[in-house]
C-alpha cells in the first residue's frame, strides 16, 4: 500500500480539505452566527464534522480501495440558516439523530436506490435550490453595505472559476483575507494555535424539528450529496458497493451528532479533485488521495480552535459573500435539473416558490412543505394525464 503513496494524492487530498473549509465551512459558520452560539460550540461543531469525515473517508477508502471522499452536508448546513434561531441547538442534534438513524435503514436495506427513484428528481431538486437561494442571495445583499468590496469579490469569483474550476474557493478566501483586512479592519492579530475542546449537546426531540429539519435532510443527503457522489465515482471507472458507504457514514453520523456534528455524507463537490488524472495518473492508486484527505480533516479536527478563531476574524459581510458565492454552482445545478423535467414543470416550481419563501406552518420549517405540495401536484399531474390519454384515444378513432 504504501507503494502506492504519492506526491500528487496527498496533494489532491489536501486541495480537497481547504475547498471544504473555504466554501461550506463558511456556510457552517454563518449557521453558528444565526443561531447566536459560543466560540466553544462553533468548534465542538467543526470538530465533530471533521472527525466524521475523517474517519470515514480514510476508512472506506482503504476498505475499497477507492477514492471515497466523504464530507458534511452542505445543503443541509444552509437549511439549518433557514431554521435558526427558532430551532435550539438541541432539536437541531435531535434531527441529525433521526436523519442518520432514517439513511441507515435506508442503507442497510439496500433501499437505496429505489427511494431515490421513488422521490420526484425535479421536486428534490427545486427543494433543494429553493433552500440554497435565499442563502446565496446573502451574497449580493452586501452590496448595500460593502458595495466595492462586494463588486471585487464577485468579479474575483468569476476570474478565478475560469482560471481553475477545482481552487477557486481557495482562491476566494485569500481574495477575501486580503479584503477583510485592507477594506474592512479586519483584525487577525487574535489568531493563534488552539485544540479543539468538543462540547456534549443532548438531544431535544420534537415534530417541529423531525419534519421541519431531518426529513428534508434526509432527502437533500440522498439527492444532492449520495446521488452525485456514487455518480462521479462510477464516471472515473469505479466499481463499489452503496449500501456499506451509506450504512457507514450514516452509524459515524450518531455519535458526531452529539457534538453538534451534521450527517456525515459522500462529497459532490470535491469528489471530483481526487477521482481525477490530476490526483494520479493511475485510477487504482487514487484511493490515497481519499486517505490523505481523512489524514488532514482529522488535522483540522484537532486545530479546530484555531480553524474558529480564524472565520470569527472576518466580517460577517465578508463570511455571507464567501457562502452565498461557494453556492452559486449548486444553486444553478438544482434549477437545472428542476426545470429539466417539463412535464412536471409546475411541481417543480411551486416547490421552488413554497421552499424559497422561507414559511413556517405548526413550527415545521418551508423545506417541508415545499415538498409535500410538490409531490401531491406532482402526483395530481400524473392522475390527470392518465386519465386524459384515454379521452384523447377515444376522440381520435371516434
Amino acid at each position: 500500500m504504501l507503494k502506492d503513496l504519492s506526491i500528487s494524492t496527498i496533494i489532491a487530498g489536501l486541495m480537497a480539505v481547504l475547498v471544504s473549509y473555504s466554501g461550506p465551512l463558511a456556510i457552517f459558520f454563518q449557521a453558528a452566527q444565526n443561531a447566536g452560539i459560543s466560540v466553544e460550540m462553533m468548534t465542538s461543531w467543526v470538530w465533530a464534522i471533521s472527525i466524521g469525515a475523517a474517519v470515514t473517508g480514510i476508512a472506506l477508502s482503504l476498505w475499497f480501495k477507492i477514492p471515497v471522499i466523504t464530507a458534511w452536508s452542505a445543503p443541509g448546513t444552509v437549511l439549518l440558516v433557514t431554521l435558526f434561531p427558532q430551532l435550539s441547538i438541541n432539536e437541531a442534534v435531535a434531527a441529525y439523530i433521526t436523519a442518520a438513524v432514517i439513511i441507515f435503514l435506508i442503507g442497510i436495506t439496500g433501499l437505496f436506490d429505489r427511494v431515490v427513484q421513488m422521490i420526484p428528481k425535479g421536486v428534490a431538486a427545486a427543494m433543494m435550490a429553493g433552500i440554497l437561494f435565499d442563502f446565496g442571495l446573502g451574497a449580493f445583499r452586501a452590496l448595500d453595505s460593502v458595495p466595492l468590496v462586494t463588486s471585487v469579490m464577485i468579479l474575483g469569483f468569476v476570474l478565478f472559476k475560469f482560471v481553475s474550476r477545482a481552487y477557486f474557493l481557495v482562491l476566494m478566501v485569500v481574495l477575501g483575507v486580503v479584503l477583510s483586512v485592507t477594506a474592512l479592519d479586519a483584525n487577525l492579530s487574535q489568531l493563534e494555535w488552539r485544540l479543539a475542546s468538543p462540547m456534549l449537546i443532548m438531544p431535544a426531540w420534537s415534530w417541529s424539528s423531525t419534519l421541519g429539519l431531518a426529513l428534508p435532510l434526509v432527502i437533500v443527503s440522498l439527492t444532492g450529496q449520495f446521488l452525485p457522489g456514487f455518480t462521479i465515482l462510477k464516471a472515473s471507472g469505479y466499481s463499489f458497493a452503496s449500501r456499506p458507504i451509506v450504512s457507514m457514514l450514516s452509524l459515524v453520523s450518531i455519535p458526531t451528532a452529539f457534538f453538534g456534528g451534521i450527517t456525515t455524507v459522500i462529497a459532490a463537490i470535491t469528489a471530483s479533485i481526487c477521482t481525477s488524472p490530476d490526483a494520479h495518473e493511475n485510477p487504482d492508486k487514487r484511493y490515497w488521495a481519499g486517505v490523505a484527505n481523512g489524514v488532514f480533516y482529522l488535522i483540522g479536527g484537532i486545530l479546530a480552535g484555531s480553524i474558529v478563531l480564524f472565520f470569527t476574524s472576518f466580517p460577517s459581510e465578508m463570511i455571507a459573500i464567501i457562502a452565498g458565492l461557494a453556492l452559486l454552482g449548486a444553486i444553478s445545478n438544482s434549477l437545472t435539473a428542476a426545470l429539466e423535467d417539463k412535464a412536471h414543470l409546475d411541481a417543480s416550481l411551486i416547490t421552488f416558490m413554497v421552499t424559497a419563501s422561507g414559511v413556517s406552518i405548526f413550527g415545521i420549517g418551508s423545506a417541508f412543505w415545499g415538498v409535500v405540495l410538490g409531490s401531491m401536484v406532482y402526483a395530481l399531474m400524473g392522475v390527470l394525464r392518465a386519465r386524459r390519454s384515454p379521452e384523447r384515444e377515444a376522440a381520435s378513432s371516434s
